[in-house]
Order: C-alpha cells, then structure tokens, then sequence
C-alpha cells in the first residue's frame, strides 16, 4: 500500500512553501497526488518536480 504526505510535509522535504506545493498538485505535476476534502496527499516517493517559472541563462534588462 501507498504512504503519504501532506502538503505541509512535502513543502519541508522540498524547501517550497506549502502554496506552491498546493499549486504543482493542483496543476497535476506531481504524479500519484489525491485530493481529499481540501487536503492533498502526495505519495512519499514523489519527486519534487522541476521548477518551470524561470529558465537558466536567461537575460534580464539586456544584459548577458
């Protein structure tokens, strides 16, 4: 059987705030997650996956 972790739980494995966890479930981007009664439950073998806001070597105010 599967064990889990709550939002909160996953925020500290993973050094993200528990929003942001909440947000990657509910844009299903962590792979297992469930959805009961307003909590997430993440399966304790997720990966925290990768962060998609900011791209690497990525110029900012025209400068390189």
């Amino acid at each position: 059987m599967f064990e889990y972790m709550t939002a909160q739980e996953a925020s500290e494995r993973w050094n993200i705030s528990v929003r942001r966890v909440q947000r990657l479930c509910k844009e299903k981007r962590i792979e297992g997650v469930i959805n009961i009664n307003r909590v997430w439950l993440i399966p304790k073998t997720a990966k925290k996956p990768v962060d998609g806001r900011y791209k690497e070597n990525k110029k900012q105010d025209g400068v390189d």
